[in-house]
Order: structure tokens, then C-alpha cells, then sequence
């Protein structure tokens, strides 16, 4: 599978399985800490509504996770895009004709009827 490309794309985009299988893991950290933020707000949601004050007081430490959380989601998202960004650019290197790729080899450019 290494080496393989995906082309899920409509505009003939092709990445490499490497990077495909790093979305797919930022993705899945993305949706565990999703998960992981929904029962902090029901926690945070419960110990408000207790109104007790051992409850309050736990909630600023819950609330303080809860951001810490978003923050690392922030910095996935960031991280995603950069990978993407450079991914594109990787592949776009090529594109001319003739012209050599990073790794030593010549692309071939399909010529579109006019």
C-alpha cells in the first residue's frame, strides 16, 4: 500500500497513502477529543445545575480541560492544513512538462484537446 495514491479528488488531485493515512489519524485524535469534550459539558452541565459548591469549584478545572481541548483540536486543524498545503505543492511541483520532480523524475503532463 505504500506508495499508492488516492485520487478522491474531482480535480484528479492525488496524494500519497502516507498522507491520507495521517488525515485520517489527525481526524480520528480530532473526534476523540470531540468525544471527550461532550461529557465534560454534560459534567460541567450537571455540577452547575447542582449548584452545590464543591461541584462549582470542580467546574473551573473541568472548564480549563474543556479549553485545553479545543486548543488541541485548533492546533490538529492547523497541523492538517499545513500537511495539505504542502501535499498539493509536492505534487504540483511536477507539473510542467518534462519538468523533474522531487524525486528525480521526469513528469509527463497530459495535454488537453482544445
Amino acid at each position: 500500500m505504500e506508495g499508492d495514491t488516492f485520487s478522491g479528488f474531482g480535480n484528479g488531485t492525488q496524494l500519497d497513502s502516507k498522507i491520507v493515512h495521517t488525515f485520517q489519524k489527525s481526524f480520528v485524535q480530532v473526534q476523540n477529543i470531540f468525544d471527550q469534550n461532550r461529557l465534560l459539558i454534560n459534567e460541567i452541565n450537571q455540577n452547575h445545575e447542582s449548584k452545590m459548591p464543591d461541584d462549582l469549584s470542580r467546574n473551573v478545572g473541568l472548564i480549563r480541560e474543556l479549553n485545553n481541548n479545543i486548543r488541541k483540536v485548533a492546533d490538529l486543524y492547523a497541523d492538517l492544513s499545513t500537511s495539505y498545503t504542502k501535499s498539493i505543492d509536492a505534487s504540483s511541483e511536477g507539473d510542467s512538462n518534462g519538468a523533474l520532480k522531487s524525486d528525480g523524475k521526469a513528469s509527463q503532463k497530459r495535454s488537453r484537446p482544445g
